[in-house]
């Protein structure tokens, strides 16, 4: 009897990991989307090569904008979101700079245009890609506006926004996207 229930507890322990692993696998676990609108904070930030740019700017083109919050000295999520950034400028070639990659520091205390620009350089960041920091309230403002403000940066989320140039809305994807699954939320955008 002690012999059985230490093998059914047994068997049990050694399926515990098996079953952990299973959610990871299931196909039903994607990522979210959803339409948002959203108002641009009036604010001022820098980008990688020092220069300081008028936030609301960066959405007054006719092209998709593609917004992330990262920061430089991550080694969990933005590591993923920044391989998205590169595969899309990779998939789309010579055609990369009908898209503009915007990623948003929310470490600004220590993303300075000089971690950001070598950060860009790690990636192979192409042209189209700008890394902005800020200070604290500015950041601070802009996560608000888009609906992302965390108070920790250890405890961010993947997180991409993609603007429709053509009607101003906003395609929010939550979670980890494939390279094809973000090629195609970019493409419904009518980037090309």
């Amino acid at each position: 009897m002690i012999r059985t229930r230490l093998t059914i507890l047994s068997l049990l322990l050694l399926a515990l990991p098996l079953l952990a692993v299973q959610p990871a696998c299931a196909e039903e676990l994607k990522y979210k989307r959803t339409i948002e609108n959203y108002t641009m904070p009036d604010v001022t930030l820098v980008n990688q090569d020092g220069k300081r740019v008028k936030f609301k700017s960066l959405f007054n083109s006719k092209k998709p904008v593609v917004v992330d919050f990262i920061y430089g000295t991550c080694t969990t999520i933005c590591p993923v979101l920044s391989a998205g950034y590169v595969n899309l400028q990779r998939k789309l070639g010579p055609n990369s700079g009908n898209v503009h990659l915007i990623s948003i520091s929310i470490d600004p205390e220590n993303d300075t245009p000089k971690v950001m620009k070598e950060y860009l350089k790690r990636y192979r960041a192409q042209p189209g890609w700008d890394f902005f920091t800020g200070s604290r309230a500015d950041i601070d403002k802009v996560m608000h506006a888009f609906d992302a403000y965390i108070p920790n940066k250890m405890y961010h989320y993947p997180l991409t926004l993609i603007l429709d140039p053509k009607n101003g809305k906003w395609v929010r994807v939550f979670g980890l996207t494939s390279t094809s699954e973000f090629m195609n939320e970019y493409k419904k955008v009518g980037g090309i």
